[in-house]
């Protein structure tokens, strides 16, 4: 069977109907081109609306499943009645009507036989559905029925498809000949007599307008109709017949050729038609693809204007297109529009379809086109918003070459030679009452271990590491008690000697001379101890923060114990307390050097500068975190320098007439009582 009117995809199922063939596109094909036209123009907010029939039911179905594949939206879906004068078909055509115009949509597509879609469009106009976008096909387009409905231009841009096929010779004049052959009685005399036969009694009654119909009222109808598909279908079958035969140019053999021994020849060779060339597809038919028409009126005359093609892909000539806005442009038609790089798509109210852009929020980038969503980046990568892409993120830590870096390193330097200068003249003036009352030797390792202190923020500027977040307050504990350790033995000399004269001879032995070098080795031994259980407990470790700065990644030494932090640094501040306390209240004679108003002053500013150290240590957690650590360590070290290195640093140089036994007296040496009777 060779078909050369049906459509339906259903037929295009070889294993089902092996033996069916068509010289017609299928619907799919007509769909296909229907979603490219949307899209082209794009439209994604359409209604569509086809006849109760299996056409209109397969069609529609057809560009249902084709749309939802398309990022088209469906905002209305339905069937009309093919018979208008059923019962009831009044009211379903108005409930289309009304529901196509609350989705404001301003495209239709109609897949329906001229005397339904011939009805909606009755009603669209007498309910006032406004102009729209009507996209049609063969089935109603090119149909009389429609084009004349009452008030039809006021519907809008009415656009659709219909078959590209050729024209056949001697056609027209087939034709002239059979419209000259009706107005003679014995042609008429002659086809009543054939038809009496197959029982066509439809034929005794004769046209009354049969005369006067002539081959211009019937010409723009025979173009597009199905002539040349009938023409193919017949040749089709002869050149199978021809070949399973095999006919030559003298003639064919008489052999008998059963049906199913042409389907070999019927799917495998080509043939020619009027000099075109045509084949079976896989799906036994044949896709001459199609025109897109357009419903031109010039003078309240309609024309079909072919404004573009479609074979597998479609060119549309939009300049000839003139729409029924006000700019002659094409309208929208749209619930969401294409978002742009960088945006995703939100569901807007009850409609899957409808959706909101909205950009892509920082470390989310937009991966692929129309995205419901933004794909996060790596940890470690970053992004800005409404981003296509993930960038590396940059490492941040105090480099040395930032300015505030070098401002601190500066000032470290500053320190470090500060104690050098004061340990070289501590060391030239060793054996002088001055440097013997603030310690001898004792000083010069002090001066040496705030040396090691200043040079240790080097170990706070760079990239971290693991081993150098846990050297940081290893190194800081360590040089603080050395310092400390070398002021314990004259502080608690100088509580003796002031709060216990009587007892301070027999006492002062054990902070005299190499015992307290016991003392001292003895703090030493104990901080030592404290930073194995710091690093036992736990020590600092080296973060890697991706939370904190926007494009890069964060390296700092966090704290993982506090209660290690606590008992490595504890031991300093009771030194310092021990020092402190030794001290203030101790009252010097007149006219003497107060050795003890340095170690307390000392011991205060340490005080103060971990008040603050605690505070902006505890809740930094960016590169001023190494900073305030710097700073600390610095202010810790120029505190002592200033308050108890550097004034004697004055009267060595600049009043060295103070520098003498009775000015600078050991309170060891004091008679009891001396202090506290002057």
């Amino acid at each position: 069977q060779v078909s050369y009117g049906a459509s339906s995809e259903s037929l295009s199922n070889t294993e089902l109907y092996p033996s069916f063939y068509r010289t017609v596109p299928s619907d799919k094909n007509l769909v296909e081109a229907v979603v490219q036209l949307l899209n082209q123009f794009g439209w994604n907010w359409v209604a569509t609306v086809g006849s109760d029939d299996e056409y209109g039911r397969g069609a529609q179905a057809l560009f249902l499943s084709m749309a939802a594949t398309d990022n088209i939206c469906i905002a209305f879906e339905g069937l009309i009645p093919t018979q208008p004068a059923e019962p009831g078909a009044g009211k379903q055509l108005e409930d289309t009507v009304r529901l196509i115009n609350s989705t404001q949509v301003n495209v239709v597509v109609l897949f329906a036989y001229s005397t339904p879609a011939q009805a909606l469009l009755e009603h669209s106009i007498s309910m006032g559905l406004g102009k729209k976008v009507w996209v049609g096909t063969e089935a109603w387009m090119l149909s009389d029925v429609a084009a004349s409905t009452p008030g039809i231009q006021s519907v809008g841009t009415v656009l659709g498809f219909v078959m590209r096929t050729g024209t056949v010779p001697g056609f027209r004049e087939f034709v002239a000949e059979l419209l000259g052959s009706v107005q003679q009685e014995g042609f008429c005399r002659r086809s009543r007599e054939l038809s009496r036969p197959a029982g066509a009694e439809g034929l005794e009654a004769r046209c009354r307008h049969c005369d006067r119909v002539t081959l211009g009222d019937v010409w723009p109808m025979l173009g597009v109709t199905a002539a040349q598909p009938v023409h193919v279908a017949v040749y089709g079958v002869a050149h199978a017949l021809h070949r399973a035969l095999g006919c030559t140019a003298k003639g064919c053999p008489r052999t008998p050729v059963r049906s199913w021994q042409l389907l070999h020849f019927m799917n495998t060779l080509p043939f020619e038609v009027n000099g075109q060339s045509f084949r079976f597809d896989q799906s036994h038919g044949t896709n001459t693809g199609y025109k897109l028409i357009f419903w031109a009126w010039r003078d309240g005359t309609l024309t079909y204007l072919p404004v573009g093609d479609y074979d597998q892909s479609l060119y549309i000539r939009k300049s000839e297109i003139q729409f029924h806005t006000a700019d002659k442009k094409e309208p929208t038609s749209e619930c969401f529009r294409r978002c742009q790089p960088g945006q995703f798509r939100r569901i807007k109210g009850f409609n899957l379809c409808c959706y909101d852009c909205t950009d892509c929020s920082e470390n989310t980038f937009w991966s692929s086109t129309d995205s419901t969503s933004c794909s996060p980046c790596p940890r470690h990568q970053w992004a800005p918003a409404r981003s296509t892409r993930c960038h590396d993120r940059g490492q941040r830590f105090l480099f040395w070459d930032e300015p505030l870096a070098v401002a601190l390193l500066t000032l470290m330097a500053l320190t470090a030679a500060l104690s050098c200068l004061a340990a070289l003249l501590f060391l030239k003036h060793l054996r002088t009452p001055l440097v013997q009352v603030s310690g001898g030797g004792r000083s010069l390792l002090a001066l040496l271990w705030l040396l090691l202190q200043s040079l240790s923020c080097c170990l706070y500027v760079g990239r971290p590491s693991g081993a150098r977040c846990t050297l940081q307050q290893l190194s800081y504990a360590l040089c603080l008690n050395g310092c400390f350790s070398t002021l314990l033995p004259k502080a608690l000399e100088m509580a003796l000697v002031a709060e216990f004269p009587r007892r301070a001879p027999g006492l002062l032995r054990w902070l005299s001379r190499g015992r307290a070098w016991l003392l001292v080795a003895a703090s030493l031994l104990a901080q030592a101890l404290l930073c194995f259980c710091h690093l036992r407990l736990g020590p600092d470790f080296l973060v890697v923060d991706y939370e904190s700065l926007r494009s890069e990644v964060l390296l700092v030494c966090g704290t993982q114990s506090w209660a290690a932090f606590a008992l490595l640094h504890g031991y300093n501040g009771c030194l310092a307390a021990v020092c402190f306390l030794c001290t203030f209240m101790v009252q010097t004679p007149a006219k003497r050097y107060n050795a003890a108003r340095g170690i307390t002053c000392a011991t205060l500013v340490c005080f103060v500068v971990w008040i603050f150290f605690l505070v902006i240590f505890a809740t930094l957690r960016t590169v001023l975190r190494a900073v305030a650590q710097i700073c600390t360590v610095l202010a810790t070290t120029l505190g002592i320098l200033a308050t108890y290195f550097l004034p004697k640093c004055y009267i060595l140089v600049f009043r060295p007439h103070l520098n003498t036994a009775d000015y600078c007296q050991n309170p060891a040496e004091e008679e009891p009582g001396e202090g506290n009777r002057q």
